[in-house]
């Protein structure tokens, strides 16, 4: 009798937390309260007609053709989604719904189309704030906190799939923080449908705020099959806010590339767990060289924020303020400090230098080493022909890996072609280096720094 009691009284505790919030019995006041704020986007672009469509010869029976089409420039459309922030006119989709197009209209779904112009656009984070020439205020919607969407929440999506303007397909969200190769990705991940003319619509949430704008799609097929991403309000609203201003981005920076913390670099720094972000390459005069960080200087901090990984940390600095004066709490051979950065304005055709986690995958020929191997590494003498074969940094000091064991915990972290630079952060410029600090060491993983074609990576390889 007691452990019914117990049971009934345990299921009567967790109940409210269990129903606090139900899935909802439908979206049509939502659908009905949003809708008239989402439009369908249209983009024009002109072709050249001399250079794209066929000058039949004199004389051809189709000669007169020419006449007819010979001055006709083609045109080429793109339809999306996008939906209006300002009640005079401004409306927010994805860049490549109108990359390049001479003409934009934007329809209501209430019928009315209006010509707009680009009040900017930024390729980077793939948005773009359009301006309706309106003369009455408009039906629009709010930008929400998208920090608050946890994994499980209902999402909904308006937009204009296949041409088929004012379409709702609803689901949850799947997933956060997800990457798809781009510089500052942190998308959130549903399955909600999204499909061909859905980039640029709006993401809500139950409370019919903006989260997200939809922008692609991961399929084998090129259709939905339930994984959809969307840009996170949060970065939207920055973009958006700055290209209403300036017309543009205007990005934090520091001058340097960064790579991920492996759960071996977090043993070997004593971390609980992989978090933070090395850095491997400083660039000369920039604000990170003014400050004193250094190859290898592992980024803990940054303006008093946990730094979560290497993917992230470059996006807080993108949002830092430009000439601001920050913190930034690194460890630096083993030793904690705290750095003092002012904040660098990026320069976007410019780059800040190759990416941290770029490959280098031009093929060399293997050249066998002198016979010396440690953990797996074949290592040989860093002479002239070596560093011609191998295309070595002309930087570079050290020793050079000539193969990798496949079967070592080396494979996949050091590469043919690489240079030993530093083990355990003591300078090594023989075998003999190398091997004396590896044979000394009290266990665990053991780091290596490497040059790899100018860049800087850390690596730790178990013995």
């Amino acid at each position: 009798m007691m452990r019914r009691f117990l049971a009934f009284l345990f299921c009567v505790i967790l109940t409210p937390a269990v129903l606090a919030h139900p899935a909802p019995d439908g979206f049509a006041d939502l659908a009905e309260r949003l809708s008239p704020a989402v439009v369908n986007i249209s983009a024009a672009q002109r072709l050249d007609s001399g250079n794209g469509l066929p000058e039949f010869p004199e004389g051809s029976p189709l000669e007169r053709f020419n006449d007819i089409f010979g001055d006709a420039p083609r045109i080429a459309n793109s339809l999306g989604s996008g939906f209006i922030i300002d009640p005079e006119g401004l409306v927010v989709t994805n860049n490549h719904v109108i990359d390049g197009a001479d003409e934009v209209e934007v329809s209501l779904p209430d019928g009315r189309v209006f010509a707009a112009d680009v009040v900017g656009i930024d390729p980077v984070t793939d948005l773009a704030v359009l301006r309706m020439q309106v003369n009455e205020p408009l039906p629009s919607v709010a930008f929400g906190d998208s920090d608050t969407a946890r994994v499980g929440d209902w999402v909904i999506a308006i937009g204009n799939p296949f041409g088929l303007g004012g379409t709702l397909t609803a689901g949850v969200v799947s997933a956060r923080g997800r990457e798809a190769g781009g510089r500052y990705d942190d998308y959130i991940q549903t399955d909600v449908a999204i499909n061909t003319g859905n980039s640029g619509g709006p993401l809500f949430n139950m409370s019919g705020d903006v989260i997200g704008v939809n922008t692609l799609i991961l399929s084998p097929t090129g259709a939905s099959v339930g994984i959809s991403l969307s840009i996170p309000s949060n970065i939207a609203t920055r973009v958006v806010d700055q290209l209403i201003e300036f017309g543009e981005t205007r990005r934090g920076w520091l001058g340097v590339s960064v790579h991920r913390v492996t759960a071996e670099l977090a043993e070997s720094f004593e971390l609980d767990t992989p978090h933070g972000a090395i850095v491997s390459r400083v660039e000369e005069g920039g604000p990170a060289d003014a400050a004193g960080l250094r190859q290898g200087d592992l980024v803990l901090r940054f303006d008093g924020r946990r730094v979560r990984d290497s993917q992230s940390f470059p996006r807080m600095v993108a949002e830092s303020e430009i000439g601001r004066e920050v913190e930034i709490e690194i460890i630096r051979r083993d030793r904690p400090m705290t750095l003092d950065i002012t904040i660098g304005e990026l320069e976007e055709e410019g780059g800040a230098g190759a990416p941290e986690d770029e490959d280098n995958d031009g093929v060399v020929d293997p050249t066998p080493g002198n016979g010396n191997t440690i953990l797996g590494m074949t290592l040989g003498v860093l002479d002239a022909p070596a560093r011609r074969r191998y295309r070595v940094d002309p930087d570079a000091v050290g020793v050079l890996v000539t193969e990798v064991d496949p079967a070592s915990d080396a494979a996949g972290k050091i590469r043919p072609g690489d240079v030993v630079e530093e083990v355990e952060f003591t300078r090594v410029e023989t075998v003999a280096d190398i091997r004396e600090i590896v044979s000394g060491h009290g266990g665990g993983p053991i780091r290596f720094q490497i040059n790899r074609g100018g860049q800087y990576v850390l690596q730790s390889i178990r013995p």
